[in-house]
């Protein structure tokens, strides 16, 4: 699947220092770890809300329940 950019927040590649929530294929199988919060998604320590897209270079995430963050495609920019 290929977006057309949008204004989704930039985040950068995932910092193995700051908290960052799991990040999956749309048809992986997810384990949540016990202390992951239900509703939130963290990257590099920044909480964002089930529903939340974000953008890690080219990559779309979108954060789904229970609290990971999916992969939904991958952004070009226009001409790309």
């Amino acid at each position: 699947m290929t977006a057309t950019p949008t204004s989704h927040p930039q985040v950068g590649a995932p910092d193995p220092q700051r908290d960052t929530s799991p990040i999956v294929g749309e048809e992986d199988q997810v384990e949540v770890e016990p202390n992951v919060l239900p509703g939130i998604c963290y990257f590099n320590g920044v909480a964002y809300r089930i529903g939340d897209f974000v953008q890690s270079g080219s990559e779309l995430l979108r954060c789904e329940a229970p609290g990971v963050w999916v992969r939904k495609g991958e952004l070009r920019p226009p001409g790309g």
